[in-house]
């Protein structure tokens, strides 16, 4: 019975305390006694904000949060819950679309956020790509993470290609299917050659050696210090042209003389 009474007491506490009790007790409350805070008329959106930076908050309170008259007219507090790892599907993806391009980028590259949340606020920005200026890919680029990555060097804009090549979290595999895809240029393939990161992996020569668009000075640059094996392999080939299959034939039979 005393602690049906204490119960009562903060709860009535938490409904009815000025602006800074309620400072005091949000961080702590329990759920039941953060939703009669919740309810307070004095809450202000400092206070929402406190409640979010709860790791523990419960899937029910972020969605009381997001219901409140603060949330609806702010930015930040839309933010804050879009960050928090417990957020419920179904409001991140209602918030997804007005954040900003790097609110979304800072969301991905969160700790705490969850594989699902991540994917999701990377999808959005891939959608946007096509109507964002260069200068802002350029810096997207710079921080992306391999999914965004992956979607800016597909679009083989060399001024791209040389910020994607650059960040450390770009994947091998994505550089080899770039290399195959159609959206690789001459200048773009010798951009990969250059690059010390990726010149010395055997798929990524190999993918290079082996593109219709590569100039030929890495075949004369290459072909010398390659095995035997693997020039018969670069000769079979059919994607070479006839002056790279001629460079190739060359090496072979100098290396016979």
């Amino acid at each position: 019975m005393d602690f049906d009474l204490a119960k009562v007491e903060l709860l009535q506490k938490a409904l009815t305390c000025s602006a800074e009790e309620l400072l005091s007790i949000i961080p702590q409350a329990s759920t039941e006694i953060l939703h009669a805070a919740l309810k307070n008329p004095l809450i202000t959106e400092s206070h929402l904000l406190a409640a979010l930076r709860r790791r523990d908050l419960a899937e029910e309170s972020i969605k009381r949060i997001y219901r409140l008259s603060q949330t609806e007219t702010s930015h930040t507090l839309k933010l804050a819950v879009a960050a928090h790892q417990n957020s419920p599907a179904a409001i991140l993806l209602g918030i997804l679309p007005h954040l900003h391009l790097f609110e979304l980028l800072n969301l991905c590259l969160l700790q705490s956020i969850t594989p699902d949340h991540k994917l999701a606020a990377e999808r959005t920005i891939m959608q946007r790509l096509p109507l964002t200026p260069l200068g802002n890919r350029i810096t997207l680029a710079r921080r992306a993470t391999p999914l965004i990555l992956e979607a800016l060097l597909k679009e083989g804009d060399p001024r791209l290609v040389e910020i994607c090549l650059a960040n450390p979290k770009l994947k091998e595999g994505v550089v080899f299917q770039f290399l195959r895809s159609s959206a690789a240029t001459a200048e773009t393939i010798s951009m990969i050659a250059r690059n010390q990161r990726w010149q010395g992996r055997a798929n990524i020569r190999e993918a290079i050696l082996t593109n219709p668009k590569t100039p030929l000075i890495w075949f004369t640059l290459w072909l010398p210090a390659m095995k035997l094996p693997e020039v018969r392999r670069l000769l079979a080939s059919t994607r070479l042209t006839f002056a790279q299959k001629k460079a190739v034939e060359d090496r072979l039979a100098g290396r016979h003389s």
